[in-house]
């Protein structure tokens, strides 16, 4: 049995073709399935045409969530309700096309845990490109991992794979990452990827920025170890100044103490601490928030 797992939000006009599409393909695999939908609380009418589609479609499970809680944690809450052997995730903008999961499922099947979707091509903004492409450069540094920029949460995955995942108690989600984190035999097939049926991504720049901020905090400590470095560098170099300095002294080569240069360096290193301060008090805050362990969604409606 193969589940099929989609988060939804402003998609009401979409959901009928991605039923449908689903459908076509998996008839011609010719395998049981089920499609389970997940509503992050949509502002528009999703929840009402995912209740109609329900009625008419008897392998469509639908679930709606109490609030929106981001695209990750409904996932996540999809995943769970899971029952098949394998696990497909994909977007529900049909940028992922349901025809690809034939070819997700035929690879499979020749001994992978996980076979994920590379988008050699990718039908996106300019912007949207590029930012993916910053942040997983730097996510990469920064977490000493290698992440194709390439491949996102379109792919399928064996049960086992899924049940690794949601046993990975971070309170900050990132479906694509923990899948990379877990391991297991993977490989990945090249895939058309589509341009978008309608509207616009829901991630602006700001949401964007957010959410590569709190990824980067909760899979790495090397920033604090940055900052640890450019102290250390900072200490080192104002020893050495500071000998240069006493030496021109006693050479007679200063004769007046300099109040510009100490005002600066006064501020600069006041500028050094606050920072390594606050990045210190973010992994605080961060793990404040880890044991305080609440819930990373909650259903609210299903059916």
């Amino acid at each position: 049995m193969i589940s099929i797992v989609s988060p939804v939000y402003r998609a009401e006009n979409i959901l009928p073709l991605l039923v449908s599409e689903i459908d076509a393909v998996m008839s011609r695999i010719g395998v049981k399935y089920e499609i389970i939908l997940v509503d992050d609380r949509s502002p528009d009418n999703s929840w009402n045409t995912m209740q109609s589609l329900a009625k008419s479609h008897s392998n469509l499970r639908i679930f709606r969530l109490s609030r929106n809680f981001g695209q990750h944690p409904a996932i996540m809450a999809g995943i769970s309700k899971a029952e098949g052997d394998w696990v497909v995730v994909m977007d529900c903008d049909l940028q992922d096309q349901p025809k690809e999961i034939e070819k997700l499922y035929r690879k499979a099947l020749e001994g992978y845990d996980v076979v994920l979707a590379r988008r050699e091509i990718r039908i996106d903004s300019f912007f949207k490109k590029l930012s993916s492409r910053a942040f997983y450069k730097i996510f990469n540094y920064l977490a000493g991992i290698e992440i194709n920029n390439e491949i996102a949460n379109f792919g399928i995955y064996q049960k086992k794979v899924i049940n690794a995942v949601l046993s990975i108690n971070d309170n900050i989600k990132a479906f694509p990452l923990f899948v990379h984190w877990a391991g297991y035999n993977t490989t990945s097939v090249s895939v058309e990827h589509a341009t978008r049926e309608e509207g616009k991504s829901s991630y602006s720049f700001s949401r964007l920025v957010s959410l590569a901020f709190n990824v980067i905090i909760s899979f790495s400590d090397k920033p604090l170890r940055i900052f640890v470095g450019f102290g250390v560098a900072i200490s080192i170099l104002s020893i050495l100044v500071a000998v240069f300095f006493v030496v021109r002294y006693f050479d007679g080569k200063i004769t007046e103490p300099g109040f510009s240069s100490l005002i600066l360096s006064i501020w600069f290193l006041f500028g050094v601490t606050i920072s390594c301060i606050g990045i210190v008090g973010i992994y605080v805050g961060k793990t404040f928030n880890q044991t305080k362990n609440r819930p990373v969604y909650i259903i609210d409606e299903q059916l």
